[in-house]
């Protein structure tokens, strides 16, 4: 499985140039919601990518290893590639991952939960009337 096409590696990079742009400029930074969801289907990593360096391998967004601990910040495209699991599988991409919650409410929900699978779950079951505990805005 390709981890990014070319749709998706525009998306990073135009999130990485934003991100860029608005910190040279003083201005606040961005909180874009994840692009890229990868996972190990044999295990309990997740990493949700929101940018891409122009090196074409740093990924920046949070890391989910299993250990419960979910951290923000970079890793590597090539790294997450290489690895080689048990059947002949590797890391792939969820292509069904989809959100409109950004960053920040994935981290703080993750951080709370201990895993970026209990932050979907919880995110996903809260009602349209909920108050957002992370003050992103958003109901439900």
């Amino acid at each position: 499985m390709t981890l990014l096409t070319p749709d998706l590696r525009f998306a990073l990079r135009a999130n990485a140039i934003l991100h860029a742009t608005v910190q040279a400029a003083g201005q606040p930074e961005p909180d874009p919601v994840p692009v890229v969801k990868f996972f190990n289907p044999v295990g309990s990593a997740i990493w949700l990518a929101t940018e891409l360096d122009r090196d074409g391998d740093t990924l920046f967004g949070l890391a989910d290893l299993g250990f419960g601990c979910p951290e923000l910040g970079c890793f590597s495209l090539g790294e997450i590639e290489a690895v080689r699991l048990p059947f002949g599988l590797s890391i792939e991409r969820d292509l069904h991952f989809d959100t409109v919650r950004p960053l920040s409410v994935w981290v703080d929900a993750a951080r709370t939960a201990g895993s970026i699978t209990s932050a979907a779950h919880n995110l996903a079951n809260r009602l349209p009337t909920d108050p957002d505990p992370e003050g992103s805005g958003e109901v439900g």
